[in-house]
């Protein structure tokens, strides 16, 4: 049940949360309810005073002439009480009888006579509810000897009834009398349940009748808002040439003319960004295609110049051997602009197969191996012994792992360089990671912009161009993977590749992290380790060998 109630909650704050209109309808409602309320009571405030005031008064004339016409009736009581009881009882029925001349404002009552000098104490005298007279009033007409009030609600055979009680003595020859006057305030009662059920009928009219009129309103404000939410939706989805309809000459109408500006504004860059984003890659295309006809000349010739080098003069032979060089990047950067004008242009092919990803890797780090060898960079492979078969373009992953490769060897200062990969059900991670200068905050992104580079002044063994890592993560997303990033200043960098086992297919999660975090306590180890060096204690070479020895060079240092 609780949970039942949690959930409900939970969806009754996300419709709250999504709904402006349901918000300004229940808030409106808050506030009129609130209001309806307080008007309400002070209403019945009101009219129960103004009825009770009026009920007091007319009672009050009517006991002062009931007075008179008591002590008129048995002034010439005498002490043997001789035809007491009959007087008595002519008196009571004169206050009652309609041929009275007393005031009927005050409705219907009920006369008492109580006789004060009654043997024993005083006595009921006459009447016929002389017991619902409360002890205290008596008390206080006897003390005060003037007219007393008070209301009590006495419990009756038909029920409790509500009673306006009026005391007043009786001046008399023979004996003192005590007349009260018993209102019963069930007219009034039933007066104040009309007001109630009329005010509680009325304040639910009228609350129904301010939300439908609130719901009205906020429906002609809200409606403009959501269709102009919903035509921004479809103009961000690629349909430029949604607009809003404008109607009328109000600020809604303001609005949406405003709003179809921005969006033929919009639309006008958008348009003109495409145009210049197309000439740009036809340029781009185009001048790498008119460059392969003087290219390959140029290269004739300097493979002509090369090959017949030792003929020439030192100075001749160290210049051919640059120019070949620089021809051979040439080239290479040639390739590449080709490759990102066919990315761009959206017509690259994929010719996806299953392959075992190892062997794809054995043959990246076959293409870099010489050079990290004479960098003196040693690199680390952990793979599964079993074999993998995973859908992917063999040309297009062996480029990419060929360039997080040569990235790694580039800037790992002579550190080893760790290749991982790891498969689950559904993907594929292959993680290239350095221990060198690292990345800056920010610059895992960066880093796959064209052109990119953090230190334009740092010299790269294997050349580039600056396309290879934009290159990489393109043919990540043509095979529906990820290409990711991590890094941090001083400690390293590492990448890392995700695919599908099954082409087409999506993945959520990655079977290895990018942030290698479990490196963290072998850095720990590794200053532990320089502060014992320092300190003169000779220590087992529990970390890789060359932790060891940076640590010893730290530790001299």
């Amino acid at each position: 049940m609780v949970a039942e109630l949690e959930r409900r909650w939970a969806d009754f704050g996300v419709i709250w949360s999504q709904s402006l209109q349901l918000r300004v309808v229940v808030s409106t409602l808050a506030l009129s309810s609130s209001v309806v309320v307080v008007l309400g009571i002070v209403l019945q405030t009101q009219i129960t005073d103004r009825l009770l005031t009026e009920k007091r008064t007319a009672a009050r004339d009517l006991v002062v002439a009931g007075q008179r016409l008591v002590e008129d009736q048995i002034i010439q009581l005498n002490p043997v009480q001789v035809g007491v009881d009959a007087q008595i009882n002519r008196a009571l029925d004169s206050l009652t009888s309609p041929n009275s001349n007393l005031p009927r404002g005050a409705g219907s009552f009920e006369p008492v006579l109580w006789d004060g000098a009654a043997p024993g104490g005083p006595q009921p005298a006459g009447g016929t509810h002389v017991g619902d007279v409360p002890d205290d009033l008596r008390a206080e007409v006897e003390r005060t000897g003037k007219l007393t009030q008070k209301i009590k609600t006495i419990a009756r055979p038909g029920g409790d009834v509500t009673i306006l009680f009026f005391g007043i003595p009786v001046r008399t020859q023979g004996r003192p009398l005590q007349l009260y006057l018993l209102f019963p305030l069930t007219p009034e009662e039933q007066t104040l349940n009309i007001v109630q059920s009329t005010l509680l009928v009325g304040g639910v009219v009228l609350l129904l009748l301010l939300a439908g009129i609130t719901n009205l309103v906020i429906r002609q404000v809200v409606r403009p808002v959501r269709q102009a939410a919903e035509v921004a939706v479809r103009f961000a989805d690629g349909n430029l040439d949604e607009r809003m309809s404008v109607v009328g000459e109000d600020d809604v109408a303001r609005l949406a003319e405003s709003f179809n500006e921005m969006a033929a504004s919009i639309q006008q860059q958008i348009l003109q960004l495409e145009e210049f984003g197309q000439l740009q890659r036809r340029f781009t295309s185009d001048v790498s295609h008119e460059l392969r006809t003087p290219l390959t000349t140029v290269r004739m010739a300097a493979d002509v110049l090369h090959a017949s080098r030792e003929d020439l003069s030192d100075w001749m032979s160290r210049s051919t051997e640059l120019m070949v060089d620089e021809l051979d990047r040439f080239e290479s950067l040639l390739g590449d602009l080709l490759e990102i004008s066919r990315l761009d242009a959206g017509v690259a092919d994929l010719s996806a197969e299953p392959v075992d990803p190892r062997g794809i890797v054995r043959q990246a780090l076959d293409q870099v191996r010489a050079i990290a060898k004479d960098t003196g960079t040693p690199i680390e492979v952990y793979m599964p012994d079993e074999e993998v078969l995973v859908e992917l373009d063999s040309r297009r992953v062996e480029r990419i792992l060929r360039n997080l490769l040569s990235n790694a060897v580039d800037h790992s200062e002579g550190r080893p360089v760790q290749v991982r990969l790891k498969t689950d059900e559904h993907a594929m991670s292959i993680t290239v990671r350095d221990f060198g200068v690292g990345l800056r905050p920010g610059e895992n992104e960066l880093v796959f912009n064209r052109f990119w580079r953090a230190d334009p002044s740092r010299n790269r063994r294997t050349g580039g161009t600056g396309l290879g890592l934009a290159i990489a993560r393109e043919d990540a997303n043509l095979h529906g993977g990820r290409l990711d990033a991590w890094g941090e200043r001083g400690v390293g960098s590492c990448f890392r590749l995700t695919l599908p086992i099954i082409g087409g297919t999506t993945f959520t999660e990655h079977p290895l992290p990018v942030a290698p975090k479990q490196e963290q306590p072998e850095q720990e180890l590794l200053h532990q380790r320089v502060a014992l060096l320092r300190n003169g204690v000779v220590v087992e070479p529990e970390l890789p060998t060359w932790q060891v020895s940076e640590a010893r060079t730290e530790a001299e240092r």
